[in-house]
């Protein structure tokens, strides 16, 4: 499955994915995460592709989950795009790069959990806001974060949602470097390259290392995520909290035990 929502490309032992879609702030979709998800899985046996990298535009990296449509496609199992999309980037054999414009919200921020070198501009703003929608952390983000940067730090984030600045994101180790705007795409594809250029076996095998002491608790962590993520969906806290962004006004959880 193809979309125009986001760009995806090989060329030069680099496989670039690039969300597209920034009149809705590269909110991703269930067409969006299949065709990421199809091209990762296709990635892993292409040995033209050396590398994996993600961006967004300018002003937005991903506002995370388009809401509506997400509502009509909520996550159902394995089989889901969303799932699929997860399962791909937390078992990717091959390295992953993210650089990170604007803002980066929900799975824009868990996603990068998965990647190996990530790179932030000066204007990039990251949020974790599941619980203000009413729901539970995804991507295993629950686990990884707080692995990260600590539980106390990971959870102010996961706990209160609220948004925090790249210099933050730098001190967290959840961005491995800051640089202006203008330059960092080049910077990140420039990282890219050099992966490219070291022996694939090398790369493949040092990741794994890194890698294989968490394998097991990610991949079910995600799946455990995933049925709580589902169930809340339906809960009268997520209806309000959904109610409310559409209507652009403060939901009000008072009424909720």
């Amino acid at each position: 499955m193809e979309t125009a929502d986001v760009l995806i490309t090989k060329e030069g032992g680099l496989l670039s994915i690039v969300f597209n879609r920034e009149a809705k702030k590269n909110a991703i979709t269930a067409a969006m995460y299949q065709a990421m998800a199809h091209a990762l899985h296709r990635a892993e046996s292409d040995t033209e592709v050396r590398a994996i990298l993600f961006l967004g535009s300018q002003q937005v990296f991903s506002a995370g989950n388009d809401l509506d449509d997400f509502l009509k496609h909520p996550p159902a199992g394995a089989d889901s795009p969303v799932v699929q999309f997860l399962q791909r980037i937390s078992q990717a054999g091959k390295p992953l790069v993210a650089g990170v414009c604007g803002n980066a919200v929900g799975i824009g921020v868990t996603l990068l959990l998965h990647c190996d070198l990530v790179y932030a501009a000066d204007n990039a703003s990251f949020a974790m806001p599941f619980t203000q929608l009413g729901l539970c952390p995804e991507a295993a983000s629950s686990l990884l974060l707080p692995q990260l940067a600590g539980y106390q730090r990971a959870a102010e984030k996961l706990l209160l949602g609220e948004p925090f600045p790249a210099d933050e994101a730098l001190r967290m180790g959840l961005v491995g470097k800051i640089l202006p705007l203008a330059e960092l795409e080049s910077h990140a594809r420039r990282q890219a390259a050099k992966l490219i250029a070291l022996p694939a076996s090398s790369i493949r095998v040092t990741k794994q290392l890194m890698k294989q002491q968490l394998k097991a608790a990610v991949e079910q962590r995600i799946f455990d995520e995933i049925g709580h993520f589902g169930a809340m969906l339906k809960s009268p806290e997520a209806k309000e909290a959904m109610t409310a962004f559409f209507e652009k006004r403060k939901a009000d959880f008072s009424r909720f035990a």
